[in-house]
């Protein structure tokens, strides 16, 4: 199976959940995480890059990911990684607090970490979450694609130039880049899992 073939993300299948750091997946292979503030598009962008529907779980309600899900990509040892939503989901700050120090430990231990697809609303970007994000992976020399999603709700001036602005902001991050995205479209779709598949065939 080739790696230019699009069938292959389509292949992705759950594992399971992980609540705690016990519970994560071996620490092997190769994993690409996706993050975002609550919202934002996380588990829409990883359903509409695997073709499929129903693979990771959406709801309009903000913080449906609670806990971090794993995904395995064909019969290779490739996962995609959806953490939990980082904003302002309606739930108790002591859970809000879990799941940050879940999102910080997997994300400073693991060491089959390739990448991070960091997803933004391209109506509100660079948040403050954001922003730590891309200084946590610089400072990790680790990869990071931003997805700049729901691009539909705007027409193409401004969201090209909400990318451009985005692109500058990003010439302090030698390793991060951004682009277009749409989950209900196919705005930026290619460029996406040409992108992911990349990382993923990368040998840690």
């Amino acid at each position: 199976m080739t790696l230019t073939n699009t069938h292959i993300l389509q292949q992705t299948r759950f594992l399971f959940s992980a609540a705690k750091a016990t519970q994560f997946a071996e620490d092997a292979g190769v994993e690409v995480a996706f993050a975002g503030r609550s919202n934002a598009g996380k588990s829409s962008a990883i359903n509409r890059i695997a073709r499929q529907t129903k693979l990771a779980k959406t709801s309009k309600t903000p913080g449906r990911t609670q806990l971090i899900n794993f995904f395995q990509v064909a019969d290779n040892n490739w996962r995609l990684v959806d953490l939990p939503g980082y904003g302002y989901a309606k739930v108790p700050l002591a859970m809000k607090q879990s799941w940050q120090n879940l999102i910080d430990t997997y994300l400073r231990e693991r060491q089959c970490l390739q990448g991070i697809f960091l997803i933004m609303d391209i109506r509100h970007p660079l948040t403050e979450f954001d922003q730590t994000i891309l200084k946590w992976t610089k400072q990790s020399h680790l990869k990071c694609h931003i997805l700049l999603s729901k691009t539909d709700k705007l027409k193409y001036g401004p969201a090209k130039s909400t990318l451009l602005g985005v692109q500058r902001e990003l010439s302090a991050f030698p390793d991060a880049s951004a682009q277009l995205f749409s989950a209900s479209t196919d705005i930026g779709w290619d460029e996406a899992r040409e992108k992911l598949l990349t990382w993923l065939s990368t040998t840690a």
